[in-house]
């Protein structure tokens, strides 16, 4: 039975997606049809508590809800800082030039290896661009974003949904909502990670 005025926020994914009972991998609940209509109720860190028409409700990696179209913004409203590509691709391309100036210093003599090593210490960069299609990596926020020119969403992730920590991340700017770009998941940077693999909505990396 729907609730009257339900107006539904997001989808689940074409593929469905496995739900929790809280936001504790350790408590599964029945996972989600495809394109099953939600509206995203809570947020914490990558966790989403979504609602059902039926009133149903469970928590989900809200970094794969399809978010619904709203009421379209007025023709001179610019893009949102969660989907403008822009922000991200200004910092990437500066990371690429500090990079590209140290090895030129670094061809020139200027820098020794261990010099080089500290210039560059911490500078992560990824970018895939094919056609009008882009795939960037986030270093603020650990993870890969599609884009298509006008918004990012968020591709593939470092880790797993996580809650926020005191003094820690909210969720990440291509989740939805706005962020610190120096925010890590425990509240500042961390250089030292594991390599960055695809998450699927079903759970399993790759």
């Amino acid at each position: 039975m729907t609730h009257p005025g339900f107006r539904p926020t997001h989808v689940v994914p074409q593929q469905g997606m496995p739900a929790w009972e809280t936001p504790d991998p350790a408590r599964p609940t029945v996972p989600l049809d495809p394109l099953l209509p939600v509206r995203l109720v809570e947020r914490r860190g990558d966790w989403g508590h979504v609602l059902c028409s039926n009133g149903w409700s469970a928590w989900v990696d809200g970094r794969y809800l399809v978010a619904v179209p709203q009421d379209p913004p007025l023709p001179d409203d610019p893009p949102t800082t969660a989907a403008d590509p822009r922000p991200l691709l200004g910092r990437t391309e500066q990371a690429l030039a500090r990079y590209r100036a140290a090895v030129e210093e670094l061809a020139t003599g200027g820098l020794d290896g261990e010099a080089f090593h500290h210039r560059t210490q911490g500078l992560r960069i990824g970018v895939v661009v094919d056609g009008e299609s882009v795939w960037l990596y986030d270093p603020a926020w650990f993870c890969w974003v599609y884009g298509d020119g006008s918004r990012l969403s968020t591709y593939a992730a470092d880790d797993p949904p996580a809650a926020v920590q005191d003094g820690g991340r909210d969720a990440g700017p291509h989740g939805g909502q706005d962020g610190g770009p120096d925010s890590g998941p425990e509240g500042g940077p961390d250089i030292g990670h594991a390599p960055t693999r695809v998450v699927t909505p079903d759970g399993e990396r790759r």
